[in-house]
C-alpha cells in the first residue's frame, strides 16, 4: 500500500483532505454531523486518510461502527456507498455482473441487421455494483462495507484486491482503476475472525459502548432539551445494564431512543418505577428484561440509585 500521495495519476487534487490538520480537528469535523469520537478514533482516522487505507472498526453491536462511516461522509459532504454484508453475497452484488438481457438484444438486433457482431463485453453493458461503483467514482466518496464479518471466506476474498489497489479486475473486459481513493470504513461485530489477508490490508480500530460521562454528552449533542442531571441518570443506568450477563446489550442508539420516549413523557427525573415501566424500550428478550427487573428491585442497578424511588 502506497501513500496517497503515489498513486501515480489519479485525481487526488477532487478529494477532500479531512484527514489534514491534527485528530481534534477530525473530532470537530465528525462532532459537527453530531457524532462524538474520541481522540484515538480520530488519530487512525486520520491515519488511515493519510496513507489512503481502509479502516477496520470493530466492536460490539450499537457502539457506533457504521455511525463513523455515515457521519464521515456527512461531514465531508462525500457520498456515501454502503455494501451491507450477509451470508450469500457473491461477486455479482458486491463487484458487479453484466446485463445480459442488453447483450443478447444486441446480438438478435446485430444478426437481424446483418452487421457484424457486436462486442457485448464493454462499460454500455456492465453493471456497477458498490465496490466498483466506489472504484470508479470521480467525486469524494466514503465506501461503507458493514458487518462484513457476516460474509463467507469467499466472498471475503472478493475484497482484498478492491481494499489493496482500488482496482477491479474484470475478465472480459479488463482492469477498472480508480480515479481517486475512495475513503474505505469495514466494520465487524466480531461474530467471526477475519482473515489475517482482510486484517493486514487495514488499519485497525475498535469501539466500544461509551463511558458513562461521554455517553451523557452523546445524550446532551442528539436529544435537544434532555435535561443535564436526566441525562447523567440515563447514561448511569444504561451503563449498568450493559455490565449484567444480557443476551443483547442495549445500543447508542437505543438510550438515544429512550432519552426522546421519557422526555415525550415529560419525564424530569428517573425514579425506579419509571426505568421499571420503560425497560422493555431498552432490551428484546424476555431473559434480559427479566433479570433487569430483579436487579432493579434489588436496587442494584445505576448504583442503587434509583432504589425506592
Amino acid at each position: 500500500m502506497t501513500d496517497r500521495a503515489d498513486r501515480g495519476n489519479r485525481d487526488e487534487a477532487a478529494a477532500p483532505a479531512w484527514w489534514s490538520g491534527s485528530p481534534g480537528r477530525i473530532a470537530g469535523l465528525l462532532g459537527s454531523a453530531g457524532y462524538l469520537a474520541s481522540e484515538h478514533a480520530c488519530a487512525v482516522l486520520r491515519l488511515a486518510g493519510q496513507l489512503g487505507k481502509p479502516v477496520l472498526v470493530e466492536g460490539p453491536a450499537g457502539t457506533g461502527k457504521t455511525g463513523v462511516a455515515t457521519s464521515l461522509a456527512a461531514a465531508t459532504g462525500s457520498r456515501l456507498i454502503r455494501l451491507q454484508c450477509h451470508e450469500g453475497l457473491d461477486e455479482a452484488r458486491a463487484l458487479y455482473e453484466w446485463n445480459h438481457s442488453r447483450q443478447l438484444l444486441r446480438i438478435m438486433a446485430g444478426r437481424a441487421g446483418g452487421w457484424p457482431e457486436a462486442d457485448v463485453f464493454t462499460e454500455e453493458f456492465l453493471l456497477a455494483r458498490p465496490l466498483l461503483e466506489a472504484i470508479k467514482a470521480t467525486e469524494p466518496v466514503v465506501l461503507l462495507i458493514d458487518e462484513v464479518d457476516r460474509l463467507g471466506l469467499e466472498a471475503e476474498a472478493l475484497l482484498l484486491e478492491v481494499l489493496s489497489d482500488y482496482q477491479v479486475s474484470i475478465p472480459e473486459f479488463g482492469t477498472v482503476t480508480g480515479r481517486q481513493v475512495p475513503t474505505v470504513v469495514l466494520t465487524s461485530n466480531g461474530s467471526r475472525d477475519l482473515t489475517e489477508a482482510l486484517r493486514r490490508r487495514c488499519l485497525y480500530l475498535h469501539l466500544d459502548y461509551p463511558p458513562v460521562e461521554r455517553e451523557r454528552e452523546i445524550l446532551a449533542m442528539r436529544v435537544p432539551g434532555v435535561p443535564e442531571h436526566l441525562a447523567g441518570q440515563i447514561a448511569a443506568f444504561v451503563g449498568s445494564l450493559r455490565r449484567l450477563d444480557l443476551r443483547q446489550r442495549p445500543s447508542v442508539a437505543q438510550t438515544l431512543e429512550w432519552a426522546r420516549t421519557l422526555l415525550a413523557l415529560g419525564a424530569q427525573d428517573l425514579d425506579a418505577g419509571l426505568a421499571a415501566e420503560s425497560l422493555p424500550a431498552l432490551l428484546r428478550f424476555r431473559p434480559d428484561l427479566e433479570l433487569a427487573a430483579a436487579e432493579l428491585a434489588a436496587g442494584r442497578l445505576a448504583g442503587g440509585r434509583l432504589a425506592g424511588d
